[in-house]
């Protein structure tokens, strides 16, 4: 299974955090499942790391490739999806996640309790 992790999952992982779940966590450590982590997602992450309000352990091109992510890139198919989602989430890198797990058909794990109000599936 591919699986799409949100910042939050992501940055849990990579500092095995206890506040990703069980759930989460056995599916990111699943060798049969390959990680991904969008652009967008580690995009929000520097944006915070350069404002002060997130302090990262290392460079996210660093914590992605060293645990074994593979990258998601932003495609036009994942702007057209974008565009005609809902308006439940304000976030525009969430949005963006949701848009790119939605056209590719791959569950997220993320704690975001909105996610699923767009019928992506959810791994938490």
């Amino acid at each position: 299974m591919r699986l799409l992790l949100d910042s939050n999952a992501f940055l849990w992982w990579a500092e095995a955090d206890p506040k990703l779940s069980a759930v989460a966590r056995n599916a990111i450590a699943d060798p049969a499942n390959e990680g991904l982590i969008s652009m967008a997602a580690l995009w929000e992450l520097v944006i915070k790391a350069s404002l002060g309000k997130l302090a990262l352990p290392n460079d996210v091109e660093t914590m992605a490739t060293s645990q074994g992510f593979s990258v998601l890139a932003i495609t036009f198919v994942h702007l057209h999806r974008l565009a005609t989602l809902p308006r439940h989430h304000k976030n525009p890198f969430d949005r963006m996640i949701i848009a790119q797990a939605l056209a590719e058909g791959i569950p997220i794990a993320s704690a975001d309790r909105r996610f699923p109000t767009y019928g992506v599936q959810v791994v938490w």
